[in-house]
């Protein structure tokens, strides 16, 4: 088994201190279809390290941990899938004379073979993944 880095881009048409919330776990319920991220405890500022949600897909359960914050710059995610993988995502924004442009990096270790494979696939069809990130917004600011 091996640990997976992936890392791709997007352009978002706002400044960095807008876009920023699209990547938040509030603010993907704007633009994710059926992004429902749950909050066992109050979390006023969703992005405050150290805030927690879960998230269900696929009858898979995801833990989500705000690592780190450098408003509006970037946020890092842990992410636990039990039996399934753990790692993180960062979200780095940076501004262009056209609003931001946005990398993803998701840095994933599976924690069974079958989530080897299944993430050798997730790996392969990231950069297409990303790009659905940005249709998603571009529909959603349309």
């Amino acid at each position: 088994m091996n640990r997976r880095v992936m890392s791709a881009a997007l352009r978002v048409p706002l400044p960095p201190e807008a876009a920023f919330r699209l990547f938040t776990a509030r603010g993907e319920r704007d633009w994710v279809p059926g992004w429902e991220p749950v909050f066992p405890v109050g979390a006023p500022d969703d992005t405050a390290p150290g805030t927690v949600w879960l998230t269900s897909s696929d009858e898979q359960e995801t833990t989500w941990l705000v690592a780190s914050r450098d408003f509006p710059h970037s946020v890092s995610y842990a992410r636990i899938t039990p039996g399934v993988r753990a790692g993180t995502v960062t979200v780095s924004l940076a501004a262009t004379e056209a609003g931001s442009e946005v990398t993803v990096t998701y840095d994933m270790t599976p924690l069974t073979p079958a989530a080897d494979s299944a993430l050798d696939g997730f790996a392969a069809d990231y950069p297409s993944f990303i790009r659905s990130w940005e249709e998603l917004i571009d529909a959603h600011l349309a």
